[in-house]
């Protein structure tokens, strides 16, 4: 690879969407372009791999399964909740995304499928779990400064 081309540690600058296959835009980085370092976490590896190879001006599309992307839906992350575990002059409505604290301190997100007076369905997949999602990427920059010699 030449010292252009996005590489495991390279500091990249791109636009990125992800879609569905339907076309409805998921997320766009379109007006706020993304800066990572592959290898970082930032990005999923599906993601990155898609990258490894690209210099400045070049444009990916391709669709990933759900396994590349954010994995088949899980039934053990659904939810039911006691109304209480709400606070009482919030209005619940089906389809909110909120966000929960985890025992640890971390934040998830959750989307309230079903909303009853005593109880409250919680789906804890992400959004785009168990669909293929159209991944386009247009890279901006490509810094390997930072690589090892032996790594360039």
């Amino acid at each position: 690879m030449s010292r252009s081309e996005a590489m495991p540690g390279s500091t990249i600058t791109l636009h990125f969407r992800l879609s569905l296959t339907d076309g409805t835009v998921a997320f766009d980085t379109e007006n706020d372009p993304l800066t990572c370092t592959l290898g970082d976490g930032t990005l999923l590896p599906g993601l990155e791999l898609a990258l490894y190879g690209l210099r400045p001006d070049d444009e990916q599309t391709l669709t990933l399964t759900p396994e590349q992307a954010w994995g088949e839906r899980r039934d053990e992350l659904l939810k039911e909740m006691p109304r209480s575990d709400f606070p009482q002059d919030t209005e619940l409505e089906a389809g909110q995304i909120l966000s929960f604290s985890l025992a640890d301190g971390e934040e998830t997100m959750g989307t309230l499928l079903a909303v009853e007076d005593d109880r409250v369905l919680v789906d804890f997949n992400h959004p785009l779990s168990g669909r293929e999602v159209v991944f386009y990427a247009k890279m901006l920059a490509v810094d390997n400064n930072r690589l090892a010699p032996a790594d360039q």
